[in-house]
């Protein structure tokens, strides 16, 4: 008898470890029967008990699980290939109907995998590149006053649209991801999971169009470039006409005012010797011989031959040099 006490202790022992268990605080568990759930799920922590060796117990994660999905290509409204990189929050609100249908995590994060990416690409393909990129439909980028100048002046004279100009979005890529997060909500919650949220995480262009979009980017920064010698040139024209039309002004006033001071001076000088010259007879007399006698070496030098009438005035002079003086021999 005393031997048969250990080995009813251990098979009590052994009896109530497998009729105890214990579930945490991030736990919730689902017993099952033969491999059927039974009972309803177990969703408070501590010390729970179950029958032994025929129920099992099925833990399932009761905070929020992280999916984190693959990059996949996509087009978009405006045929533009992107990769798109998305993640997401949810955790499991309804254990039995998990278990039911999932069973374990690895298969919830191959349906979210399935209806994520669905949503993602139906979402992309209704929505042009613009409103994937932008946040939100309010806000308005930093741009050169300057350049936003030139392109409203070039779109008023050729009808075109400005080079670089923005698209107008109406969504953004907040309510896209609201789209993709409400219709994909729905889907997954008949799995008993809550989706609590979702994001793009990067988008990048598809590989095979990169240079493409590249080119398209050179292409436009060039043309602005361009408009902005074009002006520059323009500019420098008008300021070279300006400096050559101030300068002839200048030069024209300058021209003006001297010879006002000329026609001043020759003036105030000819003043000058009328008074003095004018002051006798004898003195204008004198006066009209030096300004008679100033002349003869710019009118005769040694080759001139002058023929001049003896009522001359120029000749007067000359003719009075070859008289002798009254009363000599």
């Amino acid at each position: 008898m005393n031997r048969l006490l250990p080995i009813a202790a251990a098979l009590l022992a052994f009896l109530l470890f497998n009729a105890f268990y214990t579930v945490g605080e991030a736990q919730q568990v689902i017993l099952t029967q033969f491999g059927k759930p039974v009972g309803a799920p177990v969703t408070e922590a501590g010390l729970k008990m179950k029958l032994p060796f025929i129920q099992d117990v099925n833990r399932i994660d009761k905070r929020i699980l992280e999916w984190d999905g693959s990059p996949s290509d996509m087009p978009t409204k405006d045929k533009l290939y992107i990769a798109v990189d998305l993640f997401a929050r949810w955790r499991i609100t309804d254990p039995l109907q998990y278990f039911l249908r999932l069973r374990d995590e690895r298969s919830a994060l191959s349906r979210l995998d399935d209806i994520l990416g669905s949503e993602t690409r139906n979402a992309v393909a209704k929505h042009e590149l613009i409103e994937i990129i932008r946040t939100t439909k309010d806000r308005i980028p930093l741009q050169d006053s300057t350049l936003g100048e030139s392109q409203d002046t070039a779109d008023a004279q050729d009808g075109n649209k400005a080079v670089g100009a923005l698209v107008p979005i109406h969504k953004g890529r907040e309510q896209v991801e609201q789209e993709i997060f409400k219709a994909a909500a729905e889907k997954v919650k008949v799995f008993g999971i809550e989706l609590l949220d979702i994001r793009f995480k990067r988008i990048n262009y598809n590989a095979s169009v990169q240079p493409k979009i590249f080119e398209r980017m050179i292409s436009e920064r060039r043309q602005i470039a361009e408009r902005f010698r074009s002006e520059g040139n323009g500019e420098a024209a008008r300021i070279r006409g300006n400096m050559s039309r101030d300068l002839n002004r200048i030069q024209s006033e300058a021209y003006r005012r001297v010879e006002e001071i000329r026609g001043e001076g020759d003036a105030k000088a000819a003043e000058i010797y009328a008074n003095a010259y004018n002051q006798n007879p004898e003195a204008a007399h004198f006066y009209e011989f030096t300004r008679t006698l100033e002349a003869y070496p710019a009118i005769v030098t040694e080759d001139s031959t002058m023929v001049l009438s003896t009522d001359s005035d120029l000749f007067k002079f000359l003719k009075a040099t070859g008289s002798k003086p009254s009363g000599q021999p």
